[in-house]
């Protein structure tokens, strides 16, 4: 990062691991190279440290590599941040503590950065591993790195409205999204038998399964079907027939592929009304129907009877997914629907100026 550039990606995560990072700024950024616009990337961890972060113990091991990380964020933020135009911070410069690294860029630097999210962040939400991390995680400083903020990509309406109630001024909704032209862009092939339905995310997510266990519990009494988790963490879960796929960037769409019906289980909270529905986007673009919560965005993208159904009970649930069992029309019926909705509406493509926006 010797030479003066037009953005500087502060990321929180290394390349090619974290969802939310590779799809709301990774695969947008041949956007930025067709616009002659010039970057770097600065990711606050190693992938060494990011393995270990998630694993229990080690607390010696994540407290070092955390240290090592905030002295490089600082030593790319006190060396490098004048050279660029613009600053894009995708959920939070350093994961840990208040935002000192924000505000030195606006209050010192004077910097104009873009503040990018797409999760209820401001919620507490921390994983068993990670409880230790919670208690300093400073969940209320996403409100003032909201207020500091040039722009603001949320999103969904949820997001967009915290920024709002944070004083913040220029905000742009702009949807996670995939490429439906060069990678999205297989459709699943609905046949008769060998049924699977399935589920992909995070393990931060994997909590949301529980409550679907039992209506699968009983389909699998009635019905031959195999149920699919792709994850970056195996679960333990009660059924016959299941499989385990981890996730891996180079076999995501082949693995997603398998799967003929789509899930998307959600609890009816703050939390998961930030959720930006990015499984529901995933299976549909493939040409996968989906079950869903009528919980945020999920109503959104799921319209019910035409790419999938809305559930909001077990019984609800279960006759969703009877139907889709049962019938293979309507499985490719529904999956055709989905995949156009997609194209128009969560395809790069159709936030492409959106996106291009934020940097003028």
């Amino acid at each position: 990062m010797s030479t003066r550039k037009d953005i500087l990606f502060l990321l929180p995560y290394p390349l090619h691991r974290a969802p939310s990072q590779r799809f709301r700024v990774e695969n947008l950024l041949f956007l930025l190279d067709e616009a002659g616009k010039t970057y770097d990337l600065a990711p606050f961890m190693t992938a060494s440290v990011w393995k270990i972060l998630y694993q229990n113990g080690g607390i010696v091991q994540k407290a070092l590599g955390i240290t090592k990380s905030y002295l490089n964020r600082w030593a790319q933020v006190l060396f490098t941040a004048h050279r660029y135009d613009i600053i894009f911070i995708h959920r939070e410069a350093a994961p840990l503590g208040p935002p000192i690294v924000e505000w030195y860029l606006k209050k010192v630097l004077g910097k104009k950065f873009i503040y990018d999210y797409d999760d209820a962040i401001w919620i507490p939400n921390t994983s068993a591993q990670n409880k230790i991390a919670g208690l300093v995680k400073a969940f209320w400083k996403v409100k003032y790195i909201c207020k500091w903020s040039y722009k603001i990509s949320a999103g969904n309406d949820f997001l967009c409205d915290f920024a709002k109630q944070s004083e913040a001024q220029n905000i742009h909704r702009i949807p996670t999204v995939v490429n439906t032209d060069t990678r999205y862009n297989q459709l699943k092939q609905h046949q008769s038998g060998n049924i699977i339905i399935g589920w992909t995310g995070s393990h931060s997510t994997l909590k949301f399964l529980d409550e679907l266990m039992p209506v699968l519990q009983r389909l699998q009494k009635v019905y031959d079907f195999t149920f699919i988790v792709i994850a970056d963490k195996k679960p333990q879960l009660p059924l016959e027939k299941w499989t385990f796929l981890p996730w891996n960037e180079q076999t995501e769409i082949s693995d997603l592929l398998q799967i003929d019906i789509g899930v998307m289980p959600l609890k009816n909270d703050d939390w998961s009304e930030g959720k930006c529905g990015f499984k529901l986007i995933q299976y549909l673009s493939l040409g996968i129907p989906a079950v869903a919560n009528s919980v945020g965005v999920n109503k959104l993208i799921v319209e019910d009877g035409v790419n999938g159904f809305i559930a909001d009970d077990d019984q609800s649930w279960e006759k969703s997914l009877r139907l889709l069992l049962e019938d293979e029309s309507l499985r490719r019926k529904f999956g055709a629907a989905g995949r156009k909705k997609m194209v128009e509406e969560y395809s790069i493509a159709s936030i492409k100026q959106g996106f291009l926006r934020l940097f003028e």
